[in-house]
């Protein structure tokens, strides 16, 4: 049995609902810093955002329940992909500028 604080996941997350012209990439990426995750978050042309993300996986639902509690965002509905991790990446971006 692993220890969700130490193991390691990268996920794809697709976020629909009021998520841009939110502040939601800007949120992300504090947000990721601060769990010491690193990744990417970008808005999609259909209106949504999508995000990668890789760390701890108790880090990883943290960024979601956090995400998901503030107040100018709201999340309808999201799909997420679990991805093997990127060894090489180092930090955490916001794409799209």
């Amino acid at each position: 049995m692993s220890d969700e604080s130490t193991q390691s996941a990268r996920w794809r997350v697709r976020f629909f609902g009021r998520v841009q012209h939110v502040g939601f990439r800007y949120t992300a990426f504090y947000l990721a810093r601060e769990l010491y995750l690193t990744g990417w978050v970008d808005n999609r042309e259909d209106g949504s955002v999508e995000l990668e993300a890789q760390g701890r996986l108790s880090a990883l639902r943290q960024l979601i329940i956090r995400l998901k509690s503030k107040p100018h965002i709201r999340i309808d509905h999201m799909e997420v992909l679990e991805l093997p991790p990127d060894p090489y990446e180092r930090k955490f971006e916001i794409r799209g500028y």
